[in-house]
């Protein structure tokens, strides 16, 4: 004779384990695809000014359209130079803000380089510039 079953009081936990590991795979796989990019002319922005309590005046890198460097001068310096710069002006203070400010027809690559450059340099606070927007 048989004996009858027990009604079991525990829930099966492993079809949702299987479920979570597809959603993770998923997941991981889109992920990279959902950075989306726009075209943005940064020269000219309606925004307000940034407010620091640092005392400290900030250091600006200029690129140029052609993808020149400048620190502080109108000759223009390689991105070792301007790095070498940087370190020796932040020696004191590495919360020493840091700006770079590109001309608008500048390419990508050249801002990149710049800000790649400054990190280099040991700042913290590293940000990138623009003008105001000119009302008609």
């Amino acid at each position: 004779m048989r004996r009858p079953r027990k009604a079991m009081a525990q829930m099966n936990v492993v079809p949702y384990i299987d479920v979570m590991l597809v959603l993770l795979v998923i997941f991981m796989i889109t992920a990279p695809m959902m950075k989306t990019g726009v075209e943005v002319d940064a020269p000219e922005a309606n925004a307000d000014p940034l407010t620091t309590n640092n005392q400290q005046e900030p250091l600006i890198v200029v690129v140029d359209h052609e993808g020149k460097y400048f620190l502080e001068g109108d000759n223009p310096m390689s991105l070792e130079e301007i790095t070498d710069v940087i370190q020796d002006k932040i020696r004191a203070s590495a919360e020493r803000p840091v700006y770079v400010k590109g001309d608008g027809r500048v390419e990508y690559h050249y801002l990149m380089q710049a800000m790649v450059a400054v990190q280099k340099a040991g700042a913290k606070k590293i940000g990138l510039m623009a003008e105001p927007e000119r009302n008609p």
